[in-house]
């Protein structure tokens, strides 16, 4: 990971909890990236796949992305194949490196954030292959939000 552990505390974390925050931030980032990618393939096969140009699909072909969770030290490594994402395990050169706050992410995905302005403010980073990254960037824009929030259901009506 780029960022000193210490800069990637959570905001609003007690302070108490910090050192325990950088402990769990430590063993994470030593723990393999493989089931983390597994589970990140599927669920972008499900959102993102059927939605994703062919434009899209050619640039990212068997190209190795890393996306990184800072505050909890998560990596994720796929790379996209004819039949889905993929793990793209430890070894192979990364093309693009992506690496963002859990709660940042989160707001990409719901379309909440704009990832130009998250880029220039550098809560939202990218290393490698900048034509990919601006690819992948105007793609998911195009598409828009790939996990919308959801509008609160209103509560039943209790009248017979």
């Amino acid at each position: 990971m780029s960022a000193p552990v210490d800069r990637i505390i959570p905001a609003g974390l007690p302070a108490f909890l910090a050192p325990l925050h950088r402990r769990v931030v430590q063993l994470v980032e030593r723990l393999p990236v493989t089931p983390p990618s597994f589970v990140a393939a599927r669920v972008l096969d499900r959102v993102l796949l059927p939605r994703l140009p062919a434009d899209a699909r050619q640039a990212l072909d068997r190209r190795h992305v890393e996306l990184c969770v800072t505050d909890f030290g998560l990596r994720v490594r796929l790379q996209l194949t004819p039949t889905g994402f993929a793990l793209a395990g430890e070894r192979g050169e990364v093309a693009l490196r992506i690496l963002a706050t859990g709660s940042s992410y989160l707001r990409l995905l719901r379309g909440e954030d704009d990832p130009d302005r998250m880029f220039f403010e550098r809560t939202l980073v990218m290393e490698g292959d900048t034509e990919l990254g601006l690819v992948l960037k105007n793609t998911l824009d195009a598409i828009g939000p790939l996990w919308p929030r959801r509008a609160p259901t209103a509560a039943p009506s209790t009248r017979p």
